[in-house]
């Protein structure tokens, strides 16, 4: 099962709210899970202190995103 991101988490709690009729543009959506997901990855990265490659990291970081969040949605 895939974890939710805080992005997707806010999204489905606004959306949802039958009482509040606030409603996210979907370009907006989309920058923001963009931003959250760069976000995730670099933090990846950071953390990799064996990191030699930094080529080869992005590629594991995004990997990691991938398999965490589900990519992209």
């Amino acid at each position: 099962m895939k974890k939710q991101s805080a992005v997707q988490w806010l999204v489905e709690q606004v959306n949802s709210d039958c009482l509040n009729s606030a409603f996210i543009r979907p370009e907006l959506v989309e920058q923001a899970k963009e931003m959250e997901k760069e976000q995730i990855e670099t933090s990846y990265q950071a953390g990799d202190g064996d990191a030699y490659n930094l080529e080869e990291t992005k590629t594991w970081a995004e990997q990691y995103y991938n398999e965490i969040y589900g990519g992209k949605k």
